[in-house]
């Protein structure tokens, strides 16, 4: 996310072939890079499909929380998390909802996140995301360096798969924060539906294909904003040859999108159709000064 986190050896070096292909009728076929090293042993694919009742909590095997206010998670939101199925559970229909709702205090809303159970290192990493519409609304599908501890942001590196503002004009937003291009100074790209229309009206897939030196992101299938390390501002460090875990949340208010105003509806939904991980098997490169 934009100012402070709102949202931290393989075997031997393998060649890569990576195909990245743009989509048709909004399906996300960008490509997943394949090893062709033979014997390469890959980290163990992941994902959440989101079965379960209806009501049911998201799956504790796959996702912990992130709770309270703190603070204003570092970017002056409004909103409190919370581990209540109000805020996050299933459809029984195959979705995850995390919900915002107004609460004595302000809102209620949810942050799930990856960190101990999964952490992802190199791949290709998509979810299925339909997100809601309204000043001051800031749904974002991110992932933070597992180093993260509280204090090394922007060290430990942040990659914004997906931030959305609810209001016009409507665009998907992606991101990478390090030492010397984070918050305001993040390297940024952001993309508009195809056709048109709101990015709120349907759902999308938002896709990164994330290898040694190179983060690739996609919407709808179409790669829009690539990232390397010549992306960087002169003396910058990349940090993104590390473990990093995902993390879903619907935040509400906060510097990047503004507060909520009257005509901000609630309570409000993302809905979260599935989060998908497919490793690459590739040795880390030496680390880029």
């Amino acid at each position: 996310m934009s100012f402070m986190p709102h949202r931290l050896c393989l075997p031997a070096a393998a060649a890569l072939v990576v195909a990245i292909a743009t989509a048709n009728c909004g399906d996300d076929t960008m490509g997943a890079a394949t090893p062709t090293s033979p014997g390469s042993v890959a980290p163990a694919a992941w994902a959440d499909e989101f079965d379960g009742a209806a009501g049911s909590p998201p799956d504790s095997r796959k996702w912990a929380y992130d709770l309270g206010r703190n603070n204003g998670w570092g970017n002056n939101e409004l909103e409190t998390y919370t581990s209540d199925t109000r805020n996050a559970q299933l459809d029984g229909e195959g979705h995850l909802v995390i919900r915002a709702e107004t609460a004595a205090n302000g809102f209620t809303s949810a942050r799930l996140k990856t960190r101990g159970l999964m952490t992802a290192h190199y791949g290709r990493l998509e979810a299925r995301i339909r997100v809601p519409v309204g000043q001051g609304l800031w749904p974002a599908f991110w992932m933070l360096g597992d180093t993260f501890n509280g204090s090394n942001w922007p060290d430990c590196g942040e990659i914004d798969v997906m931030e959305h503002v609810g209001r016009a004009p409507f665009r998907v937003q992606s991101a990478v924060h390090g030492p010397g291009y984070s918050g305001g100074r993040a390297i940024t790209a952001t993309q508009t539906a195809a056709d048109g229309r709101r990015v709120a009206d349907d759902y999308h897939t938002f896709a990164v294909l994330w290898e040694p030196r190179s983060i690739v992101f996609a919407f709808d299938g179409a790669p829009y904003h690539t990232v390397t390390p010549a992306s960087l501002p002169p003396g910058a460090r990349w940090v993104f040859d590390q473990p990093f875990f995902v993390l879903l949340n619907l935040a509400v208010g906060g510097d990047f999108p503004g507060p909520p105003d009257s005509t901000t509806q609630f309570p409000q939904e993302m809905r979260v159709d599935y989060v998908r991980y497919t490793p690459l098997s590739v040795a880390p490169p030496a680390r880029v000064r």
